[in-house]
């Protein structure tokens, strides 16, 4: 029998995914479970006896695992980790290709195999961190902190909070000035003006928008999407299309990257699901690591 470490986040899902019901679910399929939430004190304590770690939240949840782990020192030891998408949006999940059902999920794991997960170095001041999912200027964490300030992540439902943000991003780029960008990809200078930067490691971001379809983390490469002042239409149509529940596909510029040097005119950008501000004009470099995490999958 297989030991799991179940990291929880409460918060996430609904009354079918309490620890009650998540506990019994995995132990109903053959596993034994220590659980631990993520809002308590000791939560990344991992018992020695572990085979694999659960993520069960969303993707915020995922983020603040890896970081613990990517933390730990070379010499201690770490797990793989497999996800209970239980968030609003689930884009790390949705890239790997995890199916809806909580069971199903469950299950799939007696036959999963570990597979290694890329992620983005980002260094600028003499800072480091990393992203999973992505990094970005532009009018993406200008609606996240518009989001943060209209206090819309407080909203009921995991559909009521994408709707609204969708709505609101629309709003954003109709009304978004172009701004000049600095970025050197792989070598080779694309500066210009644009709407948006980002460097993706998922297929999508934020309110489920599909940036990059071709976008995996296994296959030892970035996604770079720019949107110039050009292409804003095929921007807001397709974010359109979203709001519509009548999803189109999309010519956005897409260029496969390695490594990234960037500077943007403004301060504020994101790394996954977080909004920072940075000096303005900081040269931002970012370097693909491959298959740093292991990942579970079905």
């Amino acid at each position: 029998m297989k030991t799991i470490k179940l990291i929880h986040n409460p918060t996430a899902g609904d009354l079918e995914h309490s620890k009650k019901k998540l506990i019994a679910l995995i132990e109903s399929n053959g596993f034994k479970c220590n659980y631990a939430s993520i809002k308590k004190k000791g939560w990344n304590t991992i018992e020695a006896d572990t085979d694999f770690i659960i993520s069960a939240g969303g993707d915020g949840t995922v983020r603040k695992l890896t970081k613990e782990l990517l933390d730990r020192k070379v010499l201690e030891q770490s797990w793989p980790i497999a996800l209970l998408p239980l968030g609003t949006a689930n884009n790390i999940a949705k890239t790997l290709g995890l199916a809806k059902d909580t069971e199903a999920v469950v299950h799939a794991w007696h036959k999963a195999k570990i597979k290694h997960y890329d992620i983005g170095l980002i260094s600028y001041n003499e800072q480091t961190t990393f992203f999973l999912e992505s990094f970005g200027f532009g009018v993406f964490p200008k609606l996240m902190m518009e989001m943060k300030k209209q206090k819309m992540n407080d909203l009921e439902t995991p559909e009521q909070r994408i709707q609204t943000a969708l709505e609101l991003l629309h709003e954003i780029i109709e009304a978004y000035d172009s701004r000049y960008c600095e970025i050197e990809i792989d070598g080779t200078d694309y500066s210009g003006k644009y709407l948006m930067a980002e460097i993706m490691n998922t297929r999508s971001i934020g309110p489920n928008l599909v940036l990059s379809p071709d976008s995996t983390p296994f296959d030892g490469y970035l996604n770079v999407v720019l949107v110039p002042e050009k292409d804003k239409n095929k921007l807001v149509n397709y974010v359109t299309g979203k709001i519509d529940s009548k999803e189109k596909n999309h010519t956005l510029m897409n260029i496969k990257a390695k490594s990234v040097r960037i500077g943007w005119s403004d301060n504020l950008v994101h790394i996954d699901d977080e909004f920072i501000k940075i000096p303005k004009s900081s040269e931002v470099k970012i370097e693909l690591k491959e298959g740093i995490l292991e990942f579970l999958m079905p």
